[in-house]
């Protein structure tokens, strides 16, 4: 039998809790789970108490931060205009502007940068579109 796991505060967790997301909600909690360095069973527990979520930089912060900035390099690169994309695509990068924009090291904030200045897609047009979206 395997030995019990306990949490921070020395609980045993032996209940079990589960729910159905979609496919669109799901890729929300992984970009979220994986921007914020917790497991995604301490994620989900911080933000059901309403307590803070906060992130510290990483190495596995930043390869999550990379990763997720280069499927939304991909997205605005598919995308003809900003105004094409949907809630769910502008909830992630909402997200991840709010995670680059809070990290301590700038170099790892300017990486992030770098990564969407490389799409020639932030034009005035593009931006006056995402702004109606409200990021």
């Amino acid at each position: 039998m395997s030995a019990k796991v306990y949490d921070g505060k020395g609980r045993w967790r032996n209940k079990y809790v589960g729910f159905r997301v979609s496919g669109e909600e799901d890729k929300q909690i992984e970009a979220a789970v994986a921007l914020s360095g917790l497991t995604k069973q301490d994620y989900i527990i911080r933000k059901l108490q309403d307590k803070a979520v906060v992130v510290h930089g990483s190495p596995r912060v930043y390869k999550a931060l990379r990763n997720i900035m280069t499927e939304i390099l991909e997205e605005l690169k598919r995308l003809d205009s900003a105004c094409d994309a949907d809630e769910e695509f502008l909830a992630i990068l909402r997200l991840v502007a709010e995670t680059a924009s809070g990290m301590n090291n700038a170099v790892q904030a300017e990486t992030a940068t770098e990564i969407l200045s490389k799409s020639n897609i932030a034009t005035e047009k593009t931006i006056s579109c995402v702004g109606k979206h409200k990021i």
